[in-house]
């Protein structure tokens, strides 16, 4: 209980001298601990000016000790998804396998042979471990791996056509994540931007005129983010292949979502694979590593030696290049494809594939957990998504648990459970605050009950004591 004084408010010094016994401070530093009282004290003396009484230094001395906590304790922190995206970009899109996550430990823990050849004991390449196993995944000749998809087009284009053109529909000139779009990334690498074609319609003659001697490469954009339908046209890979290599120009092709095996047997099952790319010709592929794919964040490059090996020599791979973590989780998971486990142990495919009964079973089971603690609870069919700007429009049948708080609204509940621990991310949906389940881990169900009647009841009855 807050015990209050009319004594006014003591001095840093003071109040330093007693956090020094005090064991709640024990781990912070003095700085650390001298701003907190100042930051408390400067609040409580402006409530002593006004109503003559302030805290004890008991309570003082407990305020500033959990400002202290606040400011350490990491911002980047677990949550859980029941939002109904797979991809959730907001939330760190696609869950590591098992393994991926024992390689990061692995590598994190010790020193590595990141750069170094265990055989003759020389300087290597870091893409080594996984150039060779992204090669036997896709038919590939050659393979680099950046930061991200972005820095992999940046790339791709800087190496390949600087101060020359490039052509790409006008159709694909898209925005990609955080406002960035693709003619802004195209202008960092020095190529000149040469749009063909119109938004809905662009034709291989389109192509073909605009092929010129300043000409360097064609750039294919798979809508992966985004579709355009009704009045539309467009021309097939394989035709542009053609007429580029007609040319005796490459064709660089920004897959995007990067899916490593066949998803026929999905909601979206037209979805390209890059060995379908490579197939059609093509000759450099662009894509992420943590959206179909399924592993962490990264941009990798697969074509042709010829069209590869200067990327890795261009000082922008240096600058874009990926950290260890990166690749002994990217590693860990190319082994789950090779190992042809890639649907039993990655996330990301399984939440793709879970059965419709299994989906009812775990929401009447969430329901029925959360209605036990008197919180009204309702199954629901309704529909997730693959998200990331995978599969625009596609949509993936679903259940969901929709909660219905009698003393809160749809958003102060999942305001609520967004300050839960761990976190609950829902959406609200008609009013009605909605758990998805077909984002949930294995696990968490239980946990997300659990989490949601910790949170909600004690609001209950609040409100009822309130009223």
């Amino acid at each position: 209980m807050k015990t209050m004084t009319k004594e006014r408010p003591p001095s840093v010094e003071r109040l330093l001298a007693l956090a020094a016994t005090d064991a709640r401070f024990a781990g912070h530093g003095t700085a650390s601990v001298t701003d907190a009282l100042r930051v408390e004290l400067s609040r409580i003396r402006d409530v002593w000016r006004e109503t003559g009484e302030r805290p004890d230094n008991t309570t003082i001395l407990g305020n500033a000790a959990e400002l202290c906590r606040a400011r350490t304790r990491p911002s980047l922190s677990s949550v859980i998804n029941a939002t109904g995206v797979i991809l959730h970009t907001g939330l760190g899109r696609a869950v590591l396998c098992d393994s991926a996550l024992r390689q990061i430990r692995e590598t994190a823990t010790g020193h590595s042979n990141l750069e170094i050849d265990l055989d003759n004991g020389e300087r290597g390449s870091r893409c080594d471990h996984v150039e060779s196993r992204l090669c036997d995944l896709t038919g590939a000749e050659a393979a680099l791996v950046v930061n991200n998809d972005a820095g992999a087009v940046l790339l791709a284009l800087a190496a390949t056509a600087t101060n020359r053109e490039v052509i790409v529909s006008r159709g694909e000139l898209v925005e990609i994540g955080g406002g960035f779009r693709i003619p802004e990334v195209m202008a960092q690498s020095g190529a000149r931007l040469v749009e063909v074609g119109t938004t809905n319609k662009t034709r291989l003659s389109d192509y073909e005129r605009a092929i010129g001697p300043n000409t360097a490469a064609l750039l294919t954009v798979h809508p992966s983010n985004f579709r355009v339908v009704g009045f539309t046209e467009s021309t097939e890979l394989a035709d542009i292949v053609a007429i580029a290599h007609k040319h005796a120009l490459p064709v660089l092709d920004d897959l995007g979502s990067g899916a490593l095996v066949s998803l026929q047997n999905t909601a979206i099952a037209d979805e390209p694979t890059v060995y379908d790319r490579l197939s059609a010709g093509v000759d450099a592929v662009m894509f992420s590593g943590d959206k179909l794919l399924g592993g962490p964040q990264a941009g990798i490059l697969i074509g042709s030696k010829a069209i590869i090996d200067p990327m890795r020599c261009h000082p922008l791979a240096r600058a874009l290049r990926c950290d260890k973590l990166a690749l002994a989780a990217l590693e860990a998971t190319l082994i789950v494809y090779q190992r042809g486990a890639a649907w039993d142990e990655l996330p990301v495919l399984r939440a793709l594939c879970r059965p419709e009964q299994e989906l009812l079973a775990s929401a009447e089971g969430l329901a029925e957990m959360i209605g036990r603690g008197g919180i009204a609870a309702e199954v629901r069919k309704t529909e997730a998504r693959i998200g990331a700007g995978s599969a625009p429009g596609r949509v993936l049948p679903s259940f969901a648990v929709a909660v219905a708080h009698e003393c809160l609204g749809p958003n102060e509940a999942a305001n609520l459970l967004r300050h839960a621990a761990p976190p609950v991310i829902a959406r609200v949906e008609d009013d009605k605050l909605i758990l998805d389940v077909r984002t949930l881990l294995p696990g968490e169900t239980e946990r997300v009950a659990g989490i949601v009647l910790e949170a909600f009841i004690p609001a209950k009855m609040t409100r009822r004591t309130r009223n």
